[in-house]
């Protein structure tokens, strides 16, 4: 987790993108050795290279892409099973051929940053796009879809937005694509049930953005389904002191009671240790 961590930690830090996505995906695959999927990530921008007429053409570039990724490789979006942890994992993107919006994306600005390409993440509302802007030619690319060039104006669809909004097509740094991901695979992980990946998800989320009060609450509640009880409380009084106006504030001091009372936690007699 060297490199997750590290780009959590700090706003700008130069952390490689590639990796850290690899760092996410050990939640999933606990040991996952990095280095296939990176070693298949410099393969298939080998391949694509070798396909350029002239690596100062922007517009060569964007077309081989999708012609090669997307066309000749076969990398979708995961339509059938779109909720699927595996989505967010990287490994498993260039393995399957198939993800989400977002880390399709990854997987496109990875292959473009090897050859020096200027691709750029836009994180548009309920759905995640590309730019690829060389100061000479620039385009708007649906790695979910084909890879294929798409206006502003369709953007803007995607985002749901009624009028025009230049600010949904600001670029995103590293660290908020990943924060972006992470939360991709907690809501997957939710549905699943699986609380001991979603605890350990939602651990990296806090270190992004450790004052964001509804994470602790959802952190609790995932520990209190595993019997973390001491954790769960904490996090849930974490969260009242980050939210002391939370429409749910009773129904969470509620909870605490029952923490208090419960005599699987540590404490004197059946309460806590404070």
């Amino acid at each position: 987790m060297e490199h997750l961590r590290q780009l959590l930690a700090e706003e700008g830090a130069r952390t490689r993108l590639d990796r850290a996505a690899l760092d996410l995906a050990a939640i999933q695959f606990p040991g996952l050795d990095a280095t296939p999927s990176l070693d298949r990530l410099n393969e298939l921008a080998a391949q694509l290279g070798d396909r350029l007429r002239n690596f100062n053409d922007g517009r060569d570039f964007v077309e081989k892409a999708q012609s090669f990724l997307f066309g000749e490789i076969g990398f979708h979006g995961n339509e059938a099973d779109f909720f699927d942890p595996l989505n967010s994992c990287l490994n498993q993107v260039l393995e399957r051929r198939t993800g989400i919006p977002i880390s399709l994306a990854v997987m496109y600005m990875e292959i473009a940053r090897r050859l020096h390409m200027p691709v750029f993440g836009i994180g548009l509302p309920r759905h995640f796009v590309l730019e690829y802007n060389d100061g000479n030619y620039a385009a708007y690319i649906d790695p979910f879809n084909g890879g294929r060039v798409i206006s502003a104006r369709e953007c803007f669809t995607l985002a749901g937005a009624s009028v025009a909004d230049p600010a949904l097509l600001g670029r995103v740094n590293h660290k908020q694509i990943v924060m972006r991901m992470l939360q991709n695979l907690d809501h997957a992980y939710a549905r699943q049930r699986d609380f001991r990946r979603g605890v350990a998800t939602l651990d990296l989320l806090i270190a992004g953005a450790p004052e964001t009060g509804p994470w602790y609450k959802r952190r609790g509640l995932y520990s209190m389904e595993i019997d973390r009880f001491q954790a769960a409380r904490r996090d849930l009084q974490k969260y009242l002191e980050l939210e002391p106006e939370a429409a749910d504030r009773d129904e969470i001091l509620r909870q605490i009671e029952k923490l208090d009372r419960s005599p699987h936690t540590p404490g004197n007699g059946n309460g806590w240790v404070h």
